[in-house]
Order: structure tokens, then sequence, then C-alpha cells
């Protein structure tokens, strides 16, 4: 795609996943990509693969909770490269679970990255895409962000949050030359995962978890060409899975089908935290 051939880009959780196949895309597409990642080892890993195959790239560790760290990284791409043309606010978390099993720590942890994160880059991105006239923010949420998600409730009010930011400053920077965008992928083959959380189970439970997924869960690079293209496009909501798409419109037409469908999934979690509970065997 032409749109990106020439520009600037900022991704965040480029180490791997989703970010990593934006990463990847974009160079492919003529950008300069600039992957940051709290896993410096991993970004400059994928950094290094760009740059052997042609690309160009530059990796940075960044933790998005620091505000600091973001401003920095921010304005330390402004300077060495002239602008900013997309900042891709991907880096998040999984922490799953009941509510009744959470702990306050566990909400102040996933807030923490995936909405302060998300808002710490769009805040610092979006005053420099002001001053230049031109910018694209692409914030990644989740389905979760859209139809309700039971077991994930602190997941899903970071995500809806996302969701709220997003197309909300879409129409306030519209006039400024600012596009906004938001992604809801579904199930995508991420280290989320194995790296999620699960408040109340024990820790060898995620491989049942993922068996209980009714869906086929999406490659992600196939999931970045997919957000690329619709990003090109100025989409305000990227919907990226095919089951995103018909839960989406069945919570949206069909809510009480959608419910029933919610108290279903409850059901299963609950059988397996009956089964695999902490302190269970």
């Amino acid at each position: 795609m032409e749109t990106f051939k020439g520009k600037t880009a900022i991704v965040t959780g480029g180490a791997s996943g989703i970010g990593r196949g934006l990463c990847e895309a974009l160079c492919q597409m003529g950008a300069m990509v600039y992957v940051a990642d709290i896993d410096d080892d991993g970004a400059k890993q994928v950094a290094d693969g760009i740059k052997a195959n042609g690309g160009r790239a530059s990796a940075h560790r960044l933790d998005v909770t620091r505000h600091e760290e973001v401003e920095q990284l921010i304005g330390d791409v402004v300077e060495r490269s002239g602008r900013l043309d997309y900042m891709f606010n991907n880096a998040g978390i999984g922490i799953g679970g009941e509510l009744r099993d959470m702990e306050i720590s566990h909400w102040k942890r996933i807030i923490d990255v995936n909405l302060w994160g998300v808002i710490y880059g769009t805040h610092a991105a979006y005053k420099v895409m002001v001053e230049q006239g031109s910018g694209h923010i692409v914030n990644t949420a989740s389905l979760a962000g859209l139809i309700p998600a039971p077991f994930e409730t602190a997941y899903a009010t970071t995500k809806f949050g996302v969701v709220g930011l997003s197309t909300s400053l879409r129409t306030e920077g519209e006039a400024l030359g600012i596009k906004v965008s938001v992604v809801c992928p579904g199930f995508i083959k991420t280290n989320i995962f194995s790296s999620s959380k699960v408040c109340g189970l024990r820790e060898d439970c995620m491989d049942e978890l993922i068996a209980a997924i009714p869906f086929k869960i999406m490659d992600p690079q196939k999931a970045a060409e997919i957000i690329l293209k619709n990003t090109a496009k100025n989409k305000a909501v990227i919907l990226v899975t095919p089951h995103g798409h018909v839960l989406y419109r069945l919570y949206k037409y069909f809510p009480w089908i959608a419910a029933l469908l919610g108290r279903k999934s409850i059901g299963d979690f609950r059988k397996i935290r009956d089964r695999m509970g902490v302190g269970r065997s």
C-alpha cells in the first residue's frame, strides 16, 4: 500500500503478536518503524529481522505505564525523523477471571497498561500531530470493548475505555487533520494467552481455556494485514476476525441472543473454575 510508503510509525507492543505483525507489514510497505516494547530484547530481534530483509526499523525499550517514557520516545522520533505519521498504541495485557476472585491490584495493573498506556501514547502523539497538521492514531482495543465479556470484566472495562477515547477523539481531531481509528480484534494467536493471569484458576488451566474457544484463532500476520488495509481507508472501528463481525452485529441487533451466549460462556468458565480453581486439584 502506497499509503505507508516513506511514513514514520511507532508501534507499542511491537515485540510480538499483532504488534510484531504491524511492524513487519509496515516496513514491507516502505515505512520507517520504531519498534517499542518493554521486552527490549524482543523489540531488537524484530527490528534486526526487518533490517535484514531490507526494511527500516529501530528498537526501543518502552514501559507504556510511564508517561515520561512515552513522551520521551515520541519526542526522540520527531527529532530524528522530523514528524510522526502513525502512532499505533498496541501494547496490552490480559487479566481474566470473575470479579469475586480479583484484587484491586489486578485492576490497577490492567488499567495502567491497557488504558493509561493508550492515553499516554494518544495524548503525546496527538499534540505532535496537531502541530504538524496531520497524522493517524490507531489504538488497539478488543471485541471485548464492543460487547460484554463475562469473566473478563476488568479487561473489558479497559477496552471499552479505549473505544470511547478513540471514537470521541476521532470527531474532535477531524478538523485539525488528525485521524483516529480503534482496532477491535477477536481471538488472535498471540502470547497474551500464555502471559495472561486468570484469577481464581491454577496456572496450568490455560490450555483448557484456549481449547474451549469456539472460534478459529487468527494468525497475527493476517490480523495486521486487515488492520493496515482498514487504517489506509481511515475506518473508525476496525473489526478484524470473522467471528468479531458476527458477534458485534448479533449484540447490536439481537442483544437477547448475545445475552444467552454470555450466560453459556460464564457457565462453561465456572465448570472449569470448579475443577481447576486455586486450591483445587
